[in-house]
């Protein structure tokens, strides 16, 4: 086993755009070899190493589909072989396929499920054993503010996001007495890539809920 980096060692799901990147650059400014996974768009990760090693950082490409159980063990192992484990897991990879509930496919439903929740689970699970045997280790779950107050138009991603808090919950408890701790963050409406796909009636919606109106 060869382990290229004495630095924590910090892996970013949908590390590509928007809050992912801003994780990854942060955690490259604050000292972390950062793990910048996409699951299409290798270009636009791209942007986000160069971005992590211009702030005096170090960054690497890891892509992977956290949707599919196989690829995120395979990642996972190449993470033990390369770096010898992980010291922090964010998963923040996500995607929103809004629509009225009674008309959602469910193909769309699944997806989100798929990406959102199963993403992370799968992601957790691999990352919870290397950090068992090391006994530390943080994973940070982004969350929604909609996960707890709910939204009209986003049953599939409102669920996968409250489903995620659950979860954290859940392996909060279970991880704790092996110095591991999990921890859920619920942004409210943030502008980014995604949320520019938000109808216009959407995101009037969202600033009404903002005491601030913006």
């Amino acid at each position: 086993m060869e382990v290229v980096s004495a630095k924590k060692v910090a892996l970013v799901t949908g590390g590509s755009r928007g809050i992912g990147r801003a994780i990854c650059e942060r955690l490259a400014r604050d000292g972390c070899h950062v793990l910048v996974n996409f699951g299409s768009n290798a270009e636009l990760a791209e942007e986000t190493v160069s971005l992590c090693q211009k702030s005096g950082g170090t960054a690497e490409l890891l892509g992977f589909d956290v949707a599919d159980s196989s690829s995120v063990d395979q990642a996972f192992e190449k993470i033990k072989d390369s770096h010898g484990g992980l010291a922090i897991l964010v998963n923040n990879a996500g995607i929103a396929r809004d629509g009225l509930f009674v008309r959602m496919r469910d193909q769309d439903w699944q997806q989100t499920l798929n990406v959102n929740l199963n993403g992370a689970f799968f992601c957790s699970r691999a990352a919870a054993r290397l950090m068992m045997k090391a006994r530390s280790g943080s994973i940070i779950n982004i969350s929604s503010v909609v996960g707890e107050m709910g939204n009209a138009g986003q049953a599939s991603y409102v669920s996968s996001k409250a489903g995620l808090i659950g979860l954290t919950k859940a392996m909060a408890r279970e991880l704790a007495s092996r110095n591991i701790t999990v921890n859920a963050i619920t942004p409210g409406f943030i502008e980014t890539d995604m949320t520019q796909g938000l109808s216009e009636k959407l995101r009037l919606e969202h600033l009404k809920s903002i005491p601030l109106g913006r």
